[in-house]
């Protein structure tokens, strides 16, 4: 019987590439006075829900994912956290 899951993922350029979107993130930050701000990078976020026979499987295709559509590995890191969803 299959396990349901959530997945949160998070994609983010790699630190090598330039974030011109983050850049002008921060610098409309710093021109509204939040002179805090070091540093801005931008990413995606994506929740999904899917179901696998344990843990072990649905981390492996959530890697295959990722790697194959979710996220461009040339220039884009991933992460994701897992967590299983209570039955009713």
């Amino acid at each position: 019987m299959a396990t349901k899951y959530h997945a949160r993922i998070y994609v983010t350029l790699r630190s090598s590439v330039l974030d011109p979107a983050g850049t002008a993130v921060e610098s409309g930050l710093k021109q509204m006075g939040y002179t805090e701000v070091e540093s801005v990078r931008i990413g995606k976020y994506i929740e999904m829900q899917l179901s696998a026979n344990d843990e072990e499987q649905a981390k492996q295709h959530l890697d295959e994912m990722c790697d194959r559509l979710l996220a461009n590995t040339v220039i884009e890191n991933y992460c994701f956290e897992l967590t299983e969803m209570a039955t009713a």
